[in-house]
C-alpha cells in the first residue's frame, strides 16, 4: 500500500511538473508572437504618394520610385540633417524635365516627438534662404511661407528660391505635416521662381500626403 501511494504521489508529482512546463513554454511562445507581431507593426512604412497625387506637369508624366527604408541618397534640398534615418522611408519622384520631387515620412517613437520633429524641419525651412545666402557668396534667396493647411494634426508648407549668377535659378515647394507619431516631409522643386511654384496644387498634395501616411 505504501509504495502504490508512493508511486502515486510522484506520478502525481511528474504530471503537476508537466503541466508546469507546458504552461511556461505556452507563455513563453505567446510572449514572443507579441514581441513579433509588435516588431512588425513597428516597422511598417507609411502610406506614400503616388505620381498623380503631385501638382500636374504640363509636358511629362510622373515617374515613382519605390518606397524605400531609410533616407535618400541625397538629403533633400534645406533639409540636410535635419531628417532621422531612423524610423524613415522615402520615395523619389521624377519628370521627363527638370522638375522632380521627394517624400520622405518618418515614424516616431511618440505624437510628442513627432510634433519636435516636425517643427524641427519647419525651422529648417524657414531659415534655408538665409542658410544658403551665408554659404554662398554672390547669390540670391528668397522664401515664402504659404500658410498652415488643415489636416490631421496639420501641415505647413513653404517655398524657397535661390540662384547664382549665369546659372539657372530654382525654386522648391515644401510641405511639412504630421498625423500621430508619423511626420511626412514632401518637397517639389524646378528651375524657376517662386511666382513659378504650383501652391495651390501642392497644397493638395501635401493635405494627400498626410491623409495617406496612417491608411
Amino acid at each position: 500500500m505504501f509504495r502504490r501511494t508512493a508511486r502515486t504521489a510522484r506520478t502525481n508529482r511528474a504530471n503537476r511538473t508537466t503541466a508546469v512546463l507546458a504552461a511556461t513554454a505556452a507563455a513563453a511562445t505567446a510572449l514572443v508572437l507579441a514581441a513579433s507581431t509588435t516588431s512588425t507593426a513597428a516597422v511598417t512604412a507609411p502610406g506614400f504618394l503616388g505620381g498623380t497625387d503631385l501638382p500636374p506637369h504640363p509636358s511629362s508624366a510622373w515617374y515613382s520610385g519605390k518606397v524605400t527604408k531609410g533616407l535618400p541618397e541625397f538629403a533633400p534640398f534645406c533639409a540636410e540633417g535635419a531628417l532621422p534615418a531612423t524610423g524613415s522611408w522615402h520615395r523619389v519622384f521624377s519628370t521627363e524635365f527638370d522638375t522632380g520631387a521627394v517624400q520622405v515620412s518618418v515614424r516616431t517613437s511618440s505624437d510628442a516627438a513627432a510634433t519636435k520633429l516636425a517643427a524641427a524641419l519647419e525651422r529648417k525651412v524657414a531659415a534655408c534662404a538665409a542658410d544658403w545666402l551665408r554659404r554662398t557668396p554672390g547669390g540670391t534667396a528668397s522664401w515664402q511661407d504659404y500658410g498652415k493647411v488643415a489636416v490631421e494634426e496639420g501641415a505647413h508648407v513653404y517655398g524657397v528660391h535661390t540662384s547664382m549668377p549665369e546659372s539657372e535659378p530654382g525654386v522648391h515647394l515644401y510641405g511639412i505635416g504630421r498625423d500621430g507619431s508619423t511626420v511626412t516631409f514632401v518637397t517639389w522643386g524646378q528651375m524657376g521662381y517662386l511666382a513659378d511654384g504650383p501652391v495651390p496644387a501642392f497644397k493638395k498634395t501635401t493635405v494627400k500626403a498626410v491623409n495617406k501616411l496612417n491608411p
